[in-house]
């Protein structure tokens, strides 16, 4: 414990120094500012419901507006959102499909298309379970919410480290549009649009939203000696919304999406680290590769889906019903080596491999009942049901193909109450039944291993209590458990190994926290502190002395830490956010031991075998802080303004790896972005000239450890143009 304490407490110093300095900031001008400019209320559905943020005792960030709207100027994907909320995290081995999320330093490393996560990405109320599916194109969003540690009551979808959440523009009966267009470096051009409008006034409304993504390829491959080959990405998707309100009780909205991606995996160089350090070496040019797999690392996704979500208000009580269809397919090529044989470095062997999903299907159904009164209780019952089936297949080329089938089904029962004890104290409770079950089996390949099924079922459940200090500051204090069924991993069959599972992981989870707006609701600020204790977590280990990729149970997990969000008018032409996020994770296993990489040095203690024990270290791809940053400052004019706006993230200690060695871990990266412009506020629109990863940053996002010194790193800087319009 006395290590424990004096970790939180260093903890707690760097955040009471962060807000103390904030603070400050918002004080100064407010002491002579003669304005009332104040921050806006924020709503969000983090239960299931309308609420103002600093109204529910969950600890959430929303990002929204310009914040949102900036960081996709570029072309960038989902990956985009790591690090621009406390707590979260994102990286991926896959390119623009298969992203893995971390909250709170919890995630899962698996690079396979099978790979349960413990963080969950909601879309327009409807789970996106599989990676390829997490991964759907973001456009004419309207605001995002990350809620942080575990959500297993209401959505309980292997939610132990919590959900990232995406709502977008809905239909309405006013005719309303948007849209944004944005030219920059490698040809990169983005188009991201929405129209709204009322096909028959009180009754009908529809809204339609497009995007189109592209970027020439950019990077030269030097063995083949041909330039531009690689880094490219087209993605089309497309969106109709149809809102039925026949009655005033009674609302159906129909949503009918697709994408079609065609791109680049992601790009691995060989040997870009040198033993002994975790700084890119004279091998690594972020403009060339020199790969002898003349493919250049294809990647290709089409999917489509369709939801029906309807509502019946009963007076007093509303039933809600959500339906829901996602179909994907599609494949990824990786030089996995990343190099050739003669190099660069030393590569042991040759290695590509390509994986894909042979159509996907994922059926949801969502019912529930919440009630709809001014009264001190409010309740919500309901039923969720999860069937999904896919095919995978991977190809090592040095064999034949493998394809494997799997399937998981799952269904829960939940429910949870609020009752206003007082006009200050309100406790919630909530409690969930979950049942799930998955199977694998081989469809066709060389090896012809088992069948594997693996099944569980937990009840979960939280408890609550939000009080109020007075109008602008509340209290909370949330217990929460949460459950991720058991995993299969089923990849290693098609390298001659057999299948892998890994049984149910259990947390617990204890969180405090503020919410408050200050100095006349000038100043936002948010802030929670945490600990969690994970049963059985499961990990995955990748690599090591061969393209393994297993899953494995820890005995325990523990982490504790801390998240703040905050916004400051400092005037009314001047705000600025800020966030920060400390999370202390380890792994608690005496006996567990995992196969290292053999090019690198590792530091941590080995078995007479050659294993790594991994007792005491951090979870893999858990940021031991995150800090994130925006400003905004305008000059107002006759009919708009002049702006510029900044934001800016960087990243603490990171190990890629359950082991722990002296090259794969990166420490103190950080990225930023500028947009310098002209908003005309009479007319709705804007020009602007945007800069992203403006200072260039060669940031290393994750490695390959069977081979060589492996690595891949961020996105390059972009600089462009753009225009946004409403209308």
């Amino acid at each position: 414990m006395p290590q424990l304490n004096s970790s939180l407490r260093r903890a707690l110093a760097v955040s009471c120094g962060l807000a103390a300095l904030t603070s400050a900031m918002a004080v100064a001008p407010a002491a002579f500012a003669q304005d009332t400019a104040t921050v806006g209320e924020i709503v969000v559905t983090a239960q299931k419901r309308s609420e103002n943020l600093q109204d529910v005792p969950v600890s959430v960030a929303a990002i929204g507006g310009e914040r949102l709207q900036s960081v996709f100027a570029a072309g960038d994907d989902i990956l985009t959102l790591s690090g621009k909320a406390p707590g979260l995290y994102a990286e991926s081995s896959n390119g623009r499909v298969a992203p893995r999320f971390y909250i709170r330093g919890l995630g899962n490393a698996d690079f396979d298309l099978a790979a349960s996560q413990p963080v969950s990405i909601i879309q327009d109320d409807v789970v996106l379970e599989n990676v390829v599916l997490k991964s759907s194109p973001l456009y004419d969003l309207d605001h995002v919410e990350v809620l942080r540690g575990p959500q297993g009551t209401l959505f309980g979808r292997n939610t132990t480290a919590g959900i990232v959440k995406f709502d977008t523009i809905k239909p309405s009966d006013e005719t309303r549009g948007r849209a944004t267009a944005s030219y920059g470096s490698y040809n990169t051009f983005t188009f991201d649009g929405g129209l709204g409008w009322a096909v028959v006034p009180g009754k009908v409304a529809a809204r339609a939203s497009v995007l189109f993504q592209r970027r020439d390829d950019w990077i030269d491959n030097t063995f083949t000696k041909k330039p531009n080959t690689l880094g490219g990405f087209n993605e089309k998707a497309a969106r109709l919304q149809l809102l039925f309100t026949p009655t005033d009780k009674l609302s159906a909205l129909f949503n009918v999406h697709m994408r079609d991606l065609d791109g680049t995996a992601a790009v691995f160089r060989a040997n870009v680290l040198t033993k002994g350090s975790n700084k890119l070496n004279s091998n690594y040019d972020r403009d060339k590769v020199a790969y002898n797999n003349p493919a250049n690392n294809p990647q290709t996704y089409k999917g489509a889906g369709a939801s029906a979500k309807i509502e019946y208000d009963f007076g007093g009580a509303k039933l809600t019903s959500i339906t829901a269809y996602e179909n994907t397919h599609g494949y990824s090529l990786g030089d996995i080596d990343g190099g050739n044989p003669g190099g660069p470095g030393f590569i042991p062997f040759q290695s590509d491999t390509q994986d894909g999903i042979k159509n996907l299907f994922q059926w949801t159904q969502e019912v529930r009942l919440a009630s709809d009164t001014d009264g001190p209780l409010s309740w919500q019952v309901g039923g969720f049901y999860f069937d999904t089936k896919y095919d995978i297949q991977t190809n090592p080329f040095f064999m034949p193909a493998t394809t494997l089938r799997q399937n998981n089904k799952a269904w829960a029962a939940f429910g949870q109450a609020s009752y206003k004890v007082t006009d200050q104290l309100t406790l919630t409770g909530g409690l969930r039944y979950t049942n799930d079950d998955k199977n694998m089996n081989v469809v066709s390949g060389p090896n012809k291993a088992p069948s594997v099924a693996v099944s569980d079922s937990k009840v979960t459940w939280d408890l609550s209590a939000f009080y109020k200090i007075d109008d602008d500051v509340s209290v909370y204090a949330k217990v929460a458990s949460g459950f991720r069924g058991p995993s299969i991993q089923g990849r290693d069959i098609a390298f001659g190994s057999p299948a892998s599972a890994a049984r149910s992981e259990t947390i617990m989870s204890y969180e405090l926290g503020l919410k408050s707006e200050l100095f006349e609701r000038r100043v936002r600020l948010n802030g929670a502190v945490f600990t969690y204790t994970i049963d059985d977590p499961q990990f995955s280990a990748v690599g090591g002395g061969s393209n393994s990729n297993r899953l494995i149970n820890a005995k325990k997990g523990e982490a504790y830490g801390l998240e703040l969000d905050s916004e400051f008018v400092v005037t009314p032409n001047f705000v600025v956010t800020a966030g920060y996020s400390y999370a202390h994770t380890k792994i608690k296993d005496s006996t567990l031991a995992v196969a290292p990489c053999a090019a690198c040095t590792v530091t941590d203690k080995l078995t007479a075998a050659g294993l790594a024990l991994v007792d005491g270290n951090p979870f893999p791809n858990a940021p031991k802080y995150t800090f994130d940053f925006t400003a905004r400052y305008s000059v107002p004019l006759a009919t708009g303004e002049l702006f510029a706006f900044t934001d800016w993230k960087r990243q603490g200690y990171t190990n890629l790896f359950l082991y722990q060695s002296k090259e794969f871990y990166t420490k103190g990266d950080f990225e930023g972005g500028l947009k310098l412009g002209y908003a005309n506020k009479v007319g709705g629109w804007e020009v602007a000239a945007f800069a992203r990863n403006i200072t260039n940053e060669s940031n290393i996002k994750g490695a390959i450890d069977f081979n060589n010194l492996t690595a891949f790193v961020n996105e390059p800087r972009v600089i462009g143009v753009s225009v946004n319009a409403r209308f």
